[in-house]
């Protein structure tokens, strides 16, 4: 009861002419900004970072989540158009988003993702209010070890996803984690495979690996039928952005069951919508009566992302405001503007600025609703981008992908980065190598190996340490049963089918 009157105080706050403005033109610029390959919600926050300057800091920090947000409910619109993710967390989304727009499912596609959104992110506020303090002391409990241990269990969910050619799934997840290793050594300082080149010093960005891996290398091969005149013809009639009922009861279950899966790895710091997306993908995939339909244009394997990361971006607010941990790179950028502000956050501002904390929680509600509103017309008009001819699509296109990646570091080194990985991402498509696996190692692998390294010096050496606590024990054993499940399933089904028979 007690949390319900702190909301009703967040909601005079929120909805203040000032707070009311600021939180429509923080969706509206979000959503634009998300849409941008490369750009996503951590860029946009730095670029519009010194509008909130001049603010006071319950209408900064509203203005800031407000983007927030909206950029992740805009990410999925040039995945599903383009196959080009806004950001990392939209990765998923493009697996069988695209799909459905190739097969002239544009409309139910762009409106499910919002639809998603929408119902991650209110439930996800909901748990805001009433889990924020009892779920952050839950954090407080990961140290190196439980995060190594809770980011193989993510790699090894991801990699199952490609039981068909394991060793193609594992070839990928390697050569991600090598992308990881290429800068300096955050422990020793030492360079590595930088090639005497210094741009190479920070590493490479996984935006500019995604950026090639999914839009250069769709460029690439669309190359090889630009000029044919047979294949699937582009939808150039749409009609209202909507959904039909057996795609609602399709999308319902997985929106329900991935959206408190989003919202707990939100809240462990350093994970991430990406994380939260792509095992919300894989999560659907194994509890399918038909996974064979995933990465074909299955409308469930939109909905459980887009509701997984849009939850976790909730997530990621919560040890944010409650102890000052940020949940997320977009988090901290909005903790560092806060500290500018002249502010602490951790469980005494809900206590010395109940305006501030509060207020931001409810405008989480009433963001939501603006974004809703705002991406589900617009769609209408950005879903036209798929009858533009290839000649025309493509060198856009290209265009936005090297806007995109440019924002990022501005040098040019990444543009050689991003073709190359435009190629990378070309042959894997060609040879049917999974992408899943490698964007997840690019994404975690660093901080797989600091945790792992330093989980190693907290014991000597000793991989002991890995089996101590009943988090790591547990996440271990998740991490063995999502490998295991999907053998052990075909092996069920088999013997059922061959039951059957036999009694026939």
């Amino acid at each position: 009861m007690e949390s319900i009157q702190h909301l009703l105080y967040g909601f005079t706050v929120a909805v203040t002419p000032i707070n009311m403005l600021w939180t429509v033109l923080g969706c509206v610029l979000g959503t634009i900004l998300g849409m941008l390959p490369g750009v996503g919600p951590t860029t946009g926050i730095a670029l519009l970072l010194p509008l909130t300057f001049a603010m006071n800091p319950t209408t900064a920090l509203i203005t800031m989540s407000a983007i927030y947000y909206g950029a992740m409910f805009g990410g999925s619109r040039s995945s599903i158009l383009l196959n080009i993710p806004g950001d990392g967390a939209a990765v998923a989304s493009c697996f069988d988003g695209y799909q459905m727009a190739r097969n002239g499912q544009a409309e139910a596609a762009l409106a499910i993702s919002a639809i998603a959104s929408f119902i991650g992110t209110v439930l996800a506020g909901i748990a805001f209010v009433f889990v924020a303090l009892p779920v952050a002391r839950f954090a407080l409990k990961f140290g190196p070890p439980e995060y190594f241990t809770l980011m193989v269990f993510a790699l090894t969910a991801t990699a199952a996803i490609s039981k068909g050619s394991i060793l193609k799934g594992v070839i990928s997840l390697l050569f991600g984690l090598m992308v990881t290793t290429v800068g300096i050594d955050m422990q020793s300082g030492v360079q590595r495979f930088v090639f005497g080149i210094p741009e190479l010093q920070t590493g490479i960005d996984f935006v500019v690996v995604i950026i090639g891996i999914f839009g250069i290398s769709e460029v690439f091969k669309n190359f090889e039928t630009i000029n044919a005149s047979g294949g699937a013809p582009v939808q150039t009639k749409f009609g209202r952005i909507w959904i039909t009922m057996e795609q609602w009861k399709r999308s319902i279950g997985p929106i329900l069951r991935q959206t408190p899966i989003g919202f707990i790895t939100g809240v462990l710091p350093g994970t991430g919508g990406t994380v939260a997306a792509l095992m919300a993908y894989n999560n659907e995939k194994q509890l399918s009566k038909e996974p064979e339909r995933f990465g074909k244009g299955a409308i469930e394997g939109l909905a459980a992302p887009e509701a997984a990361n849009n939850a976790c971006s909730i997530g990621a607010m919560i040890t944010t405001l409650t102890l000052g941990v940020p949940g997320s790179g977009t988090t901290a950028i909005m903790l560092g503007a806060l500290t500018i502000l002249g502010l602490q956050p951790g469980p005494l501002l809900f206590e010395n600025h109940p305006e501030i904390g509060w207020g931001v929680i409810a405008s989480l509600f009433i963001g939501n609703f603006v974004c809703a509103v705002v991406n589900i017309p617009l769609a209408g008009l950005l879903v036209r981008v798929l009858s533009v001819p290839p000649k025309i699509l493509y060198p856009l296109i290209v265009a936005l992908a090297f806007m995109g990646v440019y924002t990022i570091n501005f040098h040019t080194m990444d543009f050689i980065l991003l073709v190359v990985f435009g190629l990378i991402g070309y042959f894997m498509k060609t040879y049917k190598v999974p992408t899943a696996p490698m964007i997840l190692a690019v994404v975690i692998g660093g901080s797989l190996e600091q945790s792992f390294r330093q989980s190693l010096m907290l014991s000597d050496g000793s991989l002991t340490i890995f089996f101590r606590s009943g988090i790591c024990l547990t996440l271990l054993a998740l991490a063995v049963i999502s490998l295991v499940y999907p053998y052990a399933s075909d092996w069920f089904k088999m013997r059922r089918v061959a039951l059957e028979g036999n009694s026939k």
